[in-house]
């Protein structure tokens, strides 16, 4: 496996045609502009959605702030103005009030889930959210990575991301047991699910292990790995996750190729290779087309999480069909009411390029009303009737921050592997990967 890893790692986007640099780093830049207009300039904060009055999402500002050293290496904007949104923000979640207040920004270090955009308070009575801390907390350490001059304020960027991870209690986070809680509200205490099962917690609990200040035990890696489920679907043997962002969220941050820990090493595969085979599932599960939906197909694929048309019920061609609304939607067991996320299919690049880029093209020729001002829009479903009549079907209404930073990400992954190198020289990354039985390809 060592020698595919070592080829995989070197060739990545070197064989990309002119036409397909083209496409990506369009699809890119214009991505990118989410984070330059829907952030507010005073505390940092991004917003959820596009959605008029939309709070903010602590892990649409964690995806924005791994974006910026992108955005400065495209051009996109300059170093310094890249350093102002960063500082901006951290100074924000470092000074914001942190206590058990019901509208409080945070507590034991992690902090709520959506925020009113202009005063940081929790809104929406959102839970205290420990993946969407952690993309918060990776996004801060990426930018830490990154900035690492000798200035005064790329010092403080160091700073205050390193100060803000320390302050994250994961162990209180455990609830007295070993898998971590997805939650905590003031008002009923912590939620009742906890982070078992693959998904994109893999970051959750890399994160938790390297923590200098309250440190998961390496019990709770090893529960967790024993919550997974290994299965093969069309032909393709793969720790199971139906939607597609599970196998992706985490490789936003993390470059999991030719490392291996316990259980994959039992496996004979890495993450990365899994990633691969679960995006060649969703392909097959859309040829194959169980339920017949419109427009499924070879390069018509991208079953995630997402806005829909619903929660409503149409007849279709005569067959009784049930609509959901934002949904994380999955194959082959479902939910899957015929709605497809663009931005799915494109986080998948780095695993699957002779798939991704077809797909991208096909989205282009067939779904042109998708596109608008920030790129592809977050869904569409070909089966349900649109309002206009539009026999192509309903197209979401915008975007959300949490799906154009794995567009931006995994597209300039794929390109350069910028924030891949980045954190493989964060030593809370590497400590993580060691504490979690990673060994073998970078980590030697």
């Amino acid at each position: 496996m060592a020698d595919n890893d070592e080829r995989r790692q070197t060739v990545m986007a070197s064989n990309l045609s002119t036409e397909d640099e083209r496409l990506l780093d369009k699809l890119q830049r214009v991505a990118f502009q989410y984070f330059l207009h829907e952030s507010n300039p005073d505390n940092g904060l991004l917003a959820d959605s596009t959605s008029q009055g939309a709070p903010a999402s602590i892990a649409a500002v964690g995806l924005a702030l791994a974006a910026y050293p992108s955005g400065v290496e495209r051009g996109y904007l300059s170093r310094q103005k890249a350093i102002q949104r960063t500082l901006t923000t951290l100074r924000f979640f470092a000074e914001s009030p942190h206590s058990a207040a019901p509208d409080a920004t945070g507590y034991r270090g992690f902090y709520y889930h959506f925020l009113d955009m202009r005063t940081g308070a929790r809104t929406w009575q959102s839970e205290l959210s420990s993946i969407d801390t952690t993309l918060l907390l990776a996004g801060a350490l990426a930018a830490a990575a990154y900035f690492d001059g000798d200035a005064a304020d790329e010092r403080l960027i160091r700073e205050l991301a390193e100060a803000l991870y320390q302050r994250a209690d994961w162990q209180w986070m455990q609830r007295g047991k070993p898998l971590v809680a997805h939650g905590w509200r003031p008002e009923k205490g912590f939620l009742r699910y906890r982070w078992e099962g693959y998904s994109e917690a893999l970051l959750l609990y890399l994160l938790g292990l390297a923590s200098p200040t309250h440190p998961l035990p390496a019990a709770s890696y090893a529960a967790w790995l024993a919550s997974y489920a290994w299965r093969e679907i069309y032909g393709h043997e793969f720790v199971y996750a139906g939607p597609l962002f599970i196998h992706q969220l985490s490789h936003v941050w993390v470059d999991l190729r030719g490392i291996q820990d316990a259980y994959m090493r039992a496996k004979g595969i890495d993450y990365f290779e899994n990633s691969r085979r679960a995006t060649y599932v969703q392909q097959q599960y859309a040829i194959h087309n169980p339920h017949g939906f419109h427009g499924y197909g070879k390069h018509m694929w991208g079953i995630s999480a997402g806005a829909g048309p619903g929660p409503a019920r149409r007849r279709v061609d005569g067959v009784a069909r049930r609509f959901y609304g934002y949904r994380a939607r999955g194959v082959p067991d479902g939910p899957d009411d015929g709605t497809l996320s663009p931005w799915g299919a494109i986080a998948s690049l780095p695993f699957a390029p002779e798939l991704v880029l077809p797909t991208i093209r096909a989205l282009n020729e067939q779904y042109p009303q998708v596109t608008s001002k920030y790129g592809f829009k977050c869904s569409f479903n070909p089966t349900f009737p649109s309002a206009d009549g539009d026999e192509r079907g309903w197209v979401s209404a915008g975007y959300y921050g949490l799906e154009q930073g794995p567009v931006v990400l995994m597209i300039e992954n794929y390109r350069s592997g910028l924030l891949w190198q980045l954190m493989r020289g964060c030593p809370h990354i590497r400590l993580g990967l060691q504490r979690a039985g990673f060994t073998g390809g970078w980590l030697a």
